[in-house]
């Protein structure tokens, strides 16, 4: 498609200068290429295309090559990167060798912090601004949150800092919840159009400054005038003073998140406030793209789909189906069980048990360490919680586990989801060290499924035959093997050591969970070229089966383990403590990942990259066994 201005000169300056008519366009053009890349190649939509007038507003306001804006999350930077230089690279998005789909440094100079998980944005960018302040600088630094992110604890122990430090910083919160005219109508629309105009701005830090200068007298004063104001926004908008102004920021808004010309005013007229600022503005998720406004959430991440209907292109069943599926069974049958979230109702598959199960539901927003705290609680009375996290988001709750929950050996669930590599969203979001942390913990138990009806029974095994902290990981997408039959079935039998292959006597291999896969294929491969073995795999991996594991080699003493996750740690370490304990003379290779920044591309493709693959295993174990060089 050839744009007007869309991969032209986007420098600063040329940003700065574009008319109103000219932004509009941009704005149009943005939206254009952003459904276009993300039907063909997935990603976040709906969040990107509600920040398109504010990133250009940004751009036209702020100079990308000096001033730092931090964006929250990071799933909404699509416009930004389209326009700070990777508009050549953005058909790459979130593919192999490709441009993230989050904010990288190592991608753009551009770019200002890492993100990708929620709520970090306001204290990084407080470090910037004191950082500026410590070199004497003079550059502006932006904080761009939403609302669903203000429901994370971290971003109020920023803005409490912020507030109390009085550091010169910019804060825009993108309220995309309610309409603008529901708080912005008629006179008091006016009255908000003055208030922050820089006219407006400039006359009250005048004011202030010479109050103050008046000592006693002039501090009670200002007290009074407050009072005034204060009450005068009640009467005509019938709200109390801004909490944000509580906590020492300047209060400004709401302002129409889909108005540039608006935006840029308003930031223009708060940029030079030597104080920190809350600059709150309203937008409409997905907006101009119908699909998405009417369901945001369903097009929140989305895979590829088609642009003309808005159809998703489904794929197979997935281990979250196969989770949400059994967890309802067993709710069903058990009135003791609870389903948890934090913000991820509809990415862990619990849509369905909020439903049929509304009063046995909490989702406790973007805040892991209460989540786990609250189910803690839950624990305490009687209850069985079921919280189910994303892998990558429940290291935030790290603490939590262990003191509300593992020290005192109370029995909940953690239905651990994207364990191992979740492709595209990359390094931030991959769940390659749960294993390690929850080996760490006192009196968890650990469960790594291998497909669907063993997820189902290791679930049902958790919640109905354990006592005390259980963790049941697997990962994003489909199982590769599907199996038939009753939804639970002896689920008993995933607690002990599972023959899968059976070819010889030359080595075992121990599979963790889903790489059930990778090494069925290493040991029929390998069973061809002459190297005949065993291929055992664990579902239950903590406490280690060691008994069972030894009786399950049956004098194979070279021995390989394999599993998704960081060496350090993991369940390979675990197993070659708890067999050299035995003095049978096993000999175990490790074989695990050991560089968790591998970025994005298919989850089969990094695999291959951490050389865990079925292929590399097959290679490693040949030379190995051939006493070939690794």
């Amino acid at each position: 498609m050839d744009y007007k201005i869309l991969g032209k000169d986007t420098s600063p300056e040329a940003l700065k200068a574009l008319s109103s008519k000219d932004r509009a366009v941009l704005c149009d053009e943005l939206r254009d290429k952003i459904l276009e890349t993300v039907s063909q190649r997935g990603g976040h939509l709906a969040s990107n295309l509600g920040v398109v007038e504010l990133t250009v507003a940004l751009l036209s306001v702020f100079d990308y090559r000096k001033d730092s804006i931090v964006f929250d999350v990071g799933h909404q930077s699509y416009s930004y990167k389209l326009l700070t230089g990777r508009f050549d690279k953005f058909d790459t998005l979130r593919q192999k060798g490709g441009i993230s789909g989050f904010p990288r440094i190592s991608e753009s100079p551009y770019d200002s912090f890492d993100t990708g998980h929620s709520s970090t944005s306001i204290s990084a960018a407080l470090g910037m601004a004191r950082a500026r302040d410590l070199d004497k600088k003079d550059n502006y630094v932006v904080a761009v949150i939403g609302d669903g992110a203000m429901t994370g604890g971290l971003s109020y122990e920023a803005l409490n800092d912020a507030g109390h430090s009085k550091t010169k910083m910019i804060i825009i919160l993108n309220d995309n919840e309610m309409s603008i005219d529901r708080n912005v109508g008629g006179f008091s629309k006016y009255l908000q159009g003055v208030r922050i105009s820089s006219g407006y701005i400039s006359a009250k830090a005048t004011t202030e400054s010479f109050l103050k200068k008046l000592g006693i007298v002039g501090r009670f004063f200002i007290k009074v005038i407050l009072a005034i104001k204060d009450f005068l926004r009640f009467i005509l908008y019938r709200k109390k003073p801004s909490m944000f102004e509580d906590l020492g920021l300047n209060y400004y808004g709401p302002v129409d998140g889909h108005n540039t010309e608006e935006l840029i005013k308003s930031l223009n007229a708060v940029k030079d406030i030597n104080h920190p600022v809350l600059l709150h503005i309203v937008t409409k998720k997905g907006k101009g793209y119908a699909p998405a406004e009417n369901n945001p959430s369903d097009y929140h991440g989305v895979g590829p789909f088609d642009l003309a209907t808005g159809v998703v292109k489904t794929g197979k069943g997935s281990y979250t189906t196969a989770f949400a599926g059994a967890l309802t069974s067993i709710a069903q049958e058990n009135p003791k069980v609870i389903a948890v979230t934090a913000a991820m109702c509809q990415g862990t598959g619990l849509e369905s048990f909020s439903m049929k199960f509304p009063s046995r539901f909490f989702d406790c927003g973007i805040a892991e360490g209460h989540c786990v705290t609250m189910a803690g609680g839950l624990a305490v009375k009687g209850y069985i919680p079921v919280v189910a996290i994303y892998s990558s988001f429940l290291q935030r709750a790290y603490d939590e586990m262990i003191t509300d929950v593992c020290f005192m050996n109370l029995h909940v669930v953690f239905a651990i989801d994207r364990a191992g590599f979740v492709g595209q969203d990359g390094h931030t979001h991959h769940g390659l060290i749960d294993l390690s942390y929850l080996n760490s913990m006192v009196n968890m138990r650990v469960f790594a499924p291998r497909d669907y009806k063993d997820l189902r029974n290791c679930l049902y095994y958790a919640v109905n035959n354990c006592e005390g902290p259980v963790a049941v990981r697997y990962p994003r997408g489909s199982s590769p093997f599907e199996a038939e039959g009753p939804l639970y079935e002896l689920p008993e039998d995933c607690i002990k050591p599972h023959i899968a292959q059976d070819f010889g006597s030359d080595f075992a291999i121990i599979s963790i969970g889903k790489m059930c896969r990778e090494a069925s294929f290493a040991v029929t491969e390998l069973d061809k070229a002459g190297l005949s073995g065993r291929h055992i795999n664990l579902s239950y991996v903590k406490p280690l089966p060691i008994a069972d594991l030894d009786k399950a080699l049956h004098g194979i003493t070279t021995v390989f383990t394999l599993e998704e996750g960081i060496m350090s740690g993991g369940v390979g370490e675990a197993i070659i403590r708890g067999l050299g304990a035995l003095n049978k003379g096993y000999k175990v290779y490790d074989f695990a990942v050991k560089n968790t920044l591998i970025k994005a591309s298919s989850p089969e493709d990094q695999l291959k990259t951490a050389g865990i693959d079925g292929e590399s295993i097959r290679t490693k174990i040949e030379c190995i066994l051939m006493q070939k060089n690794v």
